[in-house]
This record gives C-alpha cells, sequence and structure tokens, in this order.
C-alpha cells in the first residue's frame, strides 16, 4: 500500500518506524493512534478511540490472560501515549454481561469497569470501553471521520452504506456510548459475520484488522471510499447549501468588522462566566453561512456527540447585514439583545422539555458558536483551546451536513437524544472532576512592552494563573523572541502577538484588533512600557523632554484610550494597571524629565480612576523601584547616569538600591509581576485609584 492510491486521507505509516517496533503491539497501537490523530479528515481533536489486545502474564498468578488497551478518558489520539491508555482484563470486561440489568441500568457498569483493570497505573477506562470489547479483533479503530458521518446523519444513510460498500459495513442505529451499544456492535457483527466495518447511525465508524497496520489500512481505505462517493455526488446536486445568497466581505473587511463585533458579543456571551473568544472565516465556514440554506439547516443543531457536546445544540445566527456600522454601540446593543434574549429562552425551553428528575441544573444559556453572513464564525468558551476545538468541532459539523444534503437528506439527532447526552450523569461527573478554573481564567491581557524585563514577567504570570496575554513589543526580533519562548513553555492557545509603539495610534488599534479577533476582547491592560534618561537639567534636551512624554505620558493615554473603547463595548468591566515609578512621588537628581513625566502617568491614573468607575473599569497603579533585571530601562545610559548622581559605580547599584530600602531587599520583575495579580485576582475587585508600592520599603514614597 502507497499513499498515492489515497486521495481524501494521509497515508502516514512509515514501514521503518513501525519496524522498531514489532512485537510490542501496545507501541503499535499507540503509533498507529498518532498517525490517524494526525489527520483531522480521520478524526476530531479529543474524539475517537483506539485498542489493540494482548497476552500478557497475571501479576497474581503467572498465568497468561487476555488484556485490552484502549485510550482511556479524555486525551487525544494525536499526542496519545501509554499512559493515556486504559488496560483491562479482557475476560473480567466481558463477564459483566452476566451482571448487566438491562438498558435502564447501562450507566451502573462504568464504574465496575475499575474492578477489570488489570495495570493500576493505567488512565480510567471510558464509556467507550465495551465497544471495544465486546468485538473480537485485535486491533480495532473507533473514529468521527466527517465523510463517514456524513452518510451516519444522512435521511439514507442505511440503505447508502449497504450500497456503498456491498454489505462489507454493518449499519447499527443511533445509541448513544455505553455498554448497550457495545452489545450491539457484537449483535451487527454475529449477524454480519465478516463485515470488514461498523457505521453507528449519526456517530461515527467502527473498523478493524488483525494487526496494526491492517487495522489502519481497512480504516484508511473505508473512509477514503466515503469520501469519494461524496466528492462524486457534490457535482451531481447542484449548488453546495441550495447556492450563494450572498458574498462575503472581502478578506481585510471581515477582519474588520469581526474586531469591532466582538467585544460586544464576548460581552453578552459572558453574562454568567467570562468567555474568551476566537474567530475564524475559513471558506468552508463561508460557503455555509452565506448560503440559502443556512435558515433551515443551522437550527437543527449537530449529529455527532462529539460536535454537539463543545458546540451546544444549535448556533445563533445574527441578522446583521454584513456591512452593518459597528460605531453606534448602544445601538448595536439593543439590535443584539433580543437575538441574545432569544437564543437563552430556546435553551431553556429546551432544558426544560428534555430534562429528567435527577437531571443536573441547566448549564450556562449563551451559544458556544455564533454565525455572522458575509463575516464569519464567533466561538466562546471557558479558555481559548476550548473556544478554537469547539469552531474546529463546528466546521466538522458544516462538512456532514454538506455531505448528508449531497447523498441524500441531512438528519439531526433528536432533541432529546442530544440532551441525554448532553446533560448525562456521568458527563456531569467527569466535568465536576475537573480541575477548579485558576484565578485569571477567561481573562485576557494586554501588556505593553511584554516581550522582556517587567512586562515579560508579568505575561508569564498572568498565563501561569489562566490569561490569554497578547505579547507586544516595538523590537520585532525581541517580540519573535518571547513569542517562541511563551509556545514552548504554555502552547500556541496561551497568547498573540503585536507589533507595538505606545506612541503609534495605529499599531495600539491594531494590537486591541488582534485581542479581539484572537481572544475576543479584552479585560486587563497593564501600561508598562517605557524607557529612562537620567541627566542634569543643563544637559537634558528637547527631544529627551518630548521622547520622554511621548512614551510615558502619551503612550499611556493613547492605550487607555484604545482600552476602554473595547471595554465599554463588553460592558464586564475590567483593569487598567499603570506601572509607574517610585519617581513618581520622590525628587532625586539628574531626573527631571522622567520624574515629571512619571508624576504625570500617576495623576493621569487618579483622573481615569475617578472617570470609569461606573463601568466597573478599575485603575491602579504599582510603582515599582530600580528593578534592574532583564529591563530595557537601564539600557541607553540610564545605569550609568544613576550611578554618577549617587557618586557610586554600575556594578554597585542593586546593592545601594537594596540598603536604601526598608527592608534590604532587591526588586525583581517577579515581584511587580506578583502585585498585577495582587490587584487582579479576585480579592481587590473593589478597589481602584490606589497605589502599591513595590520597592523594599522607601519611605519617602510613601502616599500617606
Amino acid at each position: 500500500m502507497s499513499a498515492t492510491q489515497f486521495k481524501h486521507v494521509s497515508y502516514l505509516w512509515n514501514e521503518a518506524e513501525a519496524a522498531k517496533l514489532a512485537g510490542d503491539e501496545v507501541a503499535l497501537l499507540i503509533y498507529r493512534s498518532n498517525l490517524l490523530g494526525a489527520d483531522l479528515r480521520l478524526t476530531n481533536y479529543g474524539g475517537g478511540n483506539t485498542s489493540c489486545k494482548v497476552s500478557a502474564n497475571d501479576p497474581l498468578t503467572g498465568d497468561p490472560v487476555e488484556v485490552m488497551w484502549v485510550k482511556g478518558s479524555g486525551g487525544d489520539l494525536g499526542t496519545l501515549k501509554k499512559s493515556g491508555l486504559a488496560a483491562l482484563y479482557l475476560d473480567r470486561l466481558r463477564s459483566l454481561k452476566n451482571i448487566y440489568r438491562g438498558v435502564e441500568h447501562e450507566d451502573e457498569m462504568v464504574e465496575l469497569f475499575n474492578h477489570c483493570i488489570f495495570d493500576l497505573s493505567s488512565k480510567a477506562p471510558s464509556i467507550d470501553t465495551p465497544l471495544h470489547g465486546f468485538l473480537p479483533f485485535a486491533h480495532i479503530d473507533h473514529l468521527h471521520p466527517d465523510a463517514a458521518i456524513a452518510i451516519a446523519a444522512a435521511k439514507d444513510g442505511k440503505r447508502i452504506t449497504e450500497e456503498l460498500f456491498g454489505g462489507t459495513i454493518g449499519w447499527v442505529e443511533w445509541k448513544k456510548p455505553g455498554f448497550e451499544l457495545g452489545l450491539q456492535l457484537k449483535a451487527c457483527l454475529d449477524a454480519n459475520p465478516g463485515i470488514r466495518g461498523i457505521m453507528l447511525g449519526s456517530h461515527g465508524l467502527f473498523t478493524w484488522g488483525n494487526t496494526a497496520y491492517e487495522s489502519y489500512i481497512n480504516t484508511l481505505e473505508v473512509i477514503e471510499k466515503c469520501a469519494a462517493y461524496l466528492e462524486d455526488n457534490y457535482a451531481k446536486k447542484g449548488p453546495t447549501f441550495g447556492g450563494q445568497r450572498i458574498e462575503s466581505l472581502d478578506e481585510t473587511a471581515r477582519k474588520q468588522q469581526a474586531a469591532a463585533l466582538a467585544p460586544i458579543l464576548r460581552g453578552f456571551c459572558s453574562s454568567k462566566t467570562r468567555m474568551v473568544g476566537h474567530f475564524t472565516d475559513d471558506s468552508r465556514v463561508l460557503e455555509f453561512i452565506n448560503s440559502n440554506d443556512l435558515d433551515r439547516l443551522a437550527p437543527l443543531g449537530t449529529s455527532c456527540p462529539d460536535h454537539f457536546l463543545r458546540t451546544k445544540i444549535s448556533p445563533l445566527v445574527l441578522e446583521l447585514e454584513k456591512d452593518a456600522e459597528l460605531n453606534d454601540v448602544e445601538s448595536l446593543k439593543n439590535q443584539l439583545a433580543p437575538a441574545f434574549k432569544a437564543y437563552r429562552q430556546m435553551y431553556t425551553d429546551y432544558y426544560n422539555t428534555c430534562k429528567h428528575p435527577n437531571s443536573p441544573a441547566i448549564r450556562d444559556a449563551n451559544p458556544v458558536v455564533i454565525l455572522y453572513p458575509g463575516v464569519g464564525m464567533f466561538t466562546f468558551a471557558k479558555d481559548k483551546q476550548t473556544a478554537r476545538v469547539a469552531a474546529e468541532f463546528y466546521i466538522n459539523a458544516i462538512n456532514v451536513m454538506k455531505g448528508a444534503e449531497a447523498i441524500s437528506e441531512y438528519t439531526s439527532l433528536p432533541r432529546q437524544e442530544a440532551f441525554d447526552i448532553e446533560y448525562w450523569l456521568l458527563e456531569e461527573a467527569k466535568l465536576q472532576r475537573m480541575p477548579k478554573p485558576k484565578i485569571l481564567s477567561g481573562r485576557v491581557a494586554l501588556i505593553t512592552g511584554s516581550a522582556g524585563g517587567i512586562g515579560k514577567s508579568i505575561a508569564k504570570k498572568f498565563v501561569q494563573e489562566g490569561a490569554v496575554v497578547i505579547l507586544n513589543d516595538m523590537n520585532v526580533e525581541r517580540l519573535d523572541s518571547a513569542a517562541d519562548e511563551f509556545n514552548r513553555e504554555f502552547g500556541k492557545d496561551a497568547y498573540t502577538t503585536a507589533v507595538l509603539d505606545v506612541t503609534d495610534r495605529n499599531q495600539i488599534q491594531a494590537a486591541f484588533d488582534a485581542a479581539a479577533l484572537t481572544f475576543g476582547g479584552v479585560d486587563i491592560v497593564v501600561n508598562n512600557a517605557g524607557l529612562s534618561i537620567s541627566k542634569t537639567i543643563a544637559d537634558h534636551t528637547e527631544k529627551d523632554w518630548d521622547l520622554l512624554y511621548d512614551v510615558l505620558v502619551k503612550g499611556q493615554f493613547l492605550v487607555t484610550q484604545a482600552a476602554v473603547d473595547i471595554l465599554k463595548k463588553q460592558a464586564i468591566g475590567g483593569d487598567i494597571i499603570n506601572i509607574v515609578s517610585k519617581n513618581a512621588l520622590v525628587s532625586g537628581p539628574n531626573n527631571a524629565g522622567y520624574g515629571s513625566a512619571k508624576a504625570a502617568q500617576l495623576h493621569l491614573s487618579r483622573l481615569n480612576a475617578a472617570e470609569l468607575g461606573t463601568d466597573k473599569i478599575r485603575v491602579n497603579v504599582i510603582n515599582p523601584d530600580a528593578v534592574i533585571s532583564d529591563s530595557n530601562i537601564w539600557a541607553g545610559g540610564w545605569a550609568e547616569g544613576r550611578a554618577k548622581a549617587y557618586g557610586i559605580t554600575v556594578d554597585e547599584l542593586p546593592a545601594y538600591y537594596a540598603k536604601r530600602t526598608l527592608l534590604n531587599e532587591i526588586i525583581l520583575p517577579e515581584d511587580i509581576a506578583n502585585a498585577c495579580i495582587a490587584i487582579t485576582g479576585g480579592l481587590l475587585n473593589k478597589s481602584t485609584g490606589n497605589i502599591i508600592n513595590v520597592d523594599g520599603g522607601v519611605a519617602a514614597g510613601f502616599v500617606r
């Protein structure tokens, strides 16, 4: 078999790599799983599961026993490791059939999986464990490929499957995952001996083989055939989704509209819990949202459980003109408010109609997916990764609708079936086991000058506490280096970047647009960017003076002005923190320009706090002193100037500054970052207009 035989899937098997794993079926299972997970046409992020059955010696008796290794609860096939597998005694798992009390009691079987565990250090078994265990094959793949689900979700899916595969692929009608579905898979195989796989109605695909390679090839061949069948039918069907109803704005205009609208949408979606956003204008999204069939298909919702668990039962479609005037924020909010009210009511009615006596309490009724015809798709969730993955899953759902409509007619799950998955007590238990959110979860922060020194330390601390950040700097090389560092430490979903000179209004706007497009808006703005010049009054030039006031004072003003615009759009409050200086309060030699600019920053902070309190926007000040480590402020002769003013050498500055403090402490960037956490972390939510000194204790800098 070679890669050239496949057009719609990626053949990634490497004989040399696989040969290194020969004889280790579990290692080959992991290898196969990683290959399958690397191609999103085969399965979704975090979706699907794979397994193998091997002989091993029982650690208690030494006798050979059959063990099933299967992807455990959670995790992703593309990054699966052995620690992500569950290992179970196969005979014990299958013997659970003897005590099974029927479909009404199938959930009680999940706890019994723990009595079947072979490797006590392995992952907890998932709900799909019996689906693999009751089938006899050595290697099994259960995936959610769009091409297969398109057939599985089609009105005539069963007939199409039988005709397309000539009876070699079985069919099991929709049944939520669990013990009963495992029994139905085995019954289907018993009734159709010799089949190469089973299609699950509205759900996905099961395929298998006697070896890891046979299973891999079988999986690829079945999905390839499904995809080729869809492609053949697209041309026959005529215009996709009933043809195009409207045309998209050009790419630049789409991004402008999305950046302007995202904070307003984020505000609505954060009425219960602060959400992080994601925007995409992927061509597949535009094809769907601009079509004549959007109004018919969007309310139907998705079919595959993996899809709607992450996207909610259906999206909110905005009834805005693609080039709507978005500057009149209050008018726009008045226009959008009824749509959100109607969506929340729809979701509440869905819950009340479908709930059971023991159902968990209703969850957030706000939409996850918002479609803006002509512009793109917004998704909102508890963090960036979840919002991004929700968008990916809705694109999968679009692919499924497109394929099903091309070959037949798309059908979604009945509302009750969808509810029983979404509010499944086992799903609720999984949610309850999730770690408590970090103190800045759901928060978006823009820290000026965050590619180094104090700014980078603040950005790191924010990410460590759950926030996402917009890294920025006027030095592109420095910014790229910081981005690489954040990607290594935190991953791509923790940050975005923007080149930013705080004296340039256009770059400031571009940075906030990046925040809106990438994360939906901003919650915390830290005015940190700065520079310093230490000269006598005689040596100070007008150019020095203008530069200091442009960067420190005008820069803080312009960034705050842009921040307030986006914070007011969201209407959920926020924090502005200004990193000022002890020098705003303490007089010293050779410091006329810098010290007076810092004083201006300090009073500007007070003025902003007084003005913005009614909007729940808190403005506070941190006054550091002598933060030398990795700080740009000490470049350009400042250290030499301060050392000259104090009659000491540059090397003596850190000790000099520490000794003059009440605590005799050297101040580090991390100390300033910790102060920012103190302000934003929740314990000081009713404080604004305050100054926090982080200087080791300089009595002359005491405010009161």
